[in-house]
């Protein structure tokens, strides 16, 4: 039968389905609201993230990356003996040229000195005459002394006679020294090595006037003994405690690229150079060949001697500003504390640090710019921290 549009039964129907258009409307835009905040809150985190710089992290490496220290050096002959005339005169002949090798009291050179020549016989006739006058005192104080029995003589003119051939003796033995010390510089005319070596240099030659002394002008000779080398180095202030004497070195040449030479450190100067900041170092070098020449320029790479193994940091960890040289490290916190440190050794890509941070400091391996003391960071490749707001985030994900 059917119903009545304007009947009791109709209009209930209306009702209902109006009330259900009406929840069904109220499910909607209550679900929209909610769809948006859920949206604003996962922006709004998204957001906070972002501000949240992430940064990389390593700990200071406590491995020696380097337990060597390259310097510069100069290599010096292990006796060198500028060789000048003691008497004066013209060069008569040399014998030995640069690169010669000779051998001790080996004649190298000779002087031709007159002047010396006369002087020495003038000695000899000097000494000659104070001699005769000694043996004629000798003899007069003999006879006198003969005389003393008859009374002819008194002992005034023994004693007299007796001073007298004092007198002659003292001349003799000066003339003696005098002729000595003439034979000695006379022997100097011929100049002689002073020991087993090389010329290494020669400013001289025949006809060449020879001053006596060495107050002016360059040695007519150096002869350098280079079977054994000296290798000076400068070590800066820092390292000196850590190169001990006996500590071993290699010593490689720009002439010998494939080949190195073993050297140990036998003295220091124990002093520092105000100039320059270093300590000068004496090496050891056997150079049984001569292969190596003095003078020669070598790189000295010494071992060091540590009694802690120093900490290393990446190069790109440091910065530099109106605060001083620091590090920027990450506490327990994920927050940014900056530390004040001093660079022991710059090996290149990797930092040798004096002090400033301990082994367990997170560095920041790249600070960003505009980073500063308190700044929260957030570490690249750490799990996040389990704080409400993000529970709530991954339930919200998780119902979406």
């Amino acid at each position: 039968m059917p119903i009545e549009p304007d009947s009791p039964v109709s209009r209930r129907k209306l009702g209902i389905v109006g009330i259900v258009a009406v929840v069904a409307a109220v499910l909607v835009v209550v679900t929209g609201i909610r769809a948006r905040e859920e949206a604003n809150a996962r922006l709004r985190e998204w957001t906070d993230n972002q501000a949240i710089p992430t940064v990389a992290v390593v700990l200071p490496d406590a491995r020696a990356l380097s337990a060597t220290l390259d310097l510069p050096g100069r290599l010096e002959a292990y006796y060198r003996a500028p060789i000048f005339a003691r008497v004066s005169g013209y060069l008569k002949g040399w014998s030995a040229d640069i690169g010669a090798k000779v051998r001790t009291g080996q004649v190298i050179a000779e002087i031709e000195a007159p002047d010396l020549d006369q002087q020495l016989l003038q000695a000899r006739a000097d000494l000659a005459s104070a001699e005769a006058s000694a043996r004629l005192s000798a003899a007069t104080l003999e006879r006198r002394k003969t005389l003393i029995a008859s009374n002819f003589v008194s002992m005034q003119e023994i004693d007299e006679r007796s001073a007298d051939l004092s007198n002659k003796k003292a001349a003799v033995k000066s003339g003696q020294a005098n002729v000595e010390r003439l034979e000695a510089l006379a022997g100097y005319k011929k100049i002689t090595a002073p020991f087993d070596g090389v010329v290494t240099a020669r400013d001289t030659d025949v006809g060449a006037l020879i001053n006596a002394g060495g107050g002016s002008g360059p040695p007519m000779f150096v002869v350098s003994d280079i079977s054994r080398l000296r290798v000076y180095v400068n070590v800066p202030q820092s390292y000196v405690p850590a190169i001990r004497i006996g500590a071993k070195a290699v010593i490689s040449m720009p002439e010998y690229p494939n080949r190195t030479f073993d050297a140990t450190v036998e003295a220091s100067s124990q002093s520092v150079d105000v100039s320059s900041g270093t300590t000068r170092m004496q090496l050891g070098l056997d150079n049984p060949k001569g292969e190596l020449m003095p003078g020669g320029y070598a790189n000295v790479r010494l071992s060091l001697a540590r009694d802690t193994v120093p900490l290393h940091i990446p190069a790109s960890a440091l910065i530099f500003n109106g605060n001083g040289l620091r590090v920027a490290t990450v506490g327990a916190d994920d927050r940014v504390k900056f530390k004040t440190i001093t660079i022991a050794r710059d090996l290149g890509k990797d930092i040798e640090l004096g002090s400033g941070i301990s082994p367990d400091d997170r560095v920041i391996i790249a600070p960003p710019d505009g980073l500063s003391d308190g700044d929260q960071v957030r570490i690249a490749g750490a799990k996040p921290r389990k704080t409400e707001p993000a529970k709530v985030s991954e339930k919200q994900d998780g119902r979406g």
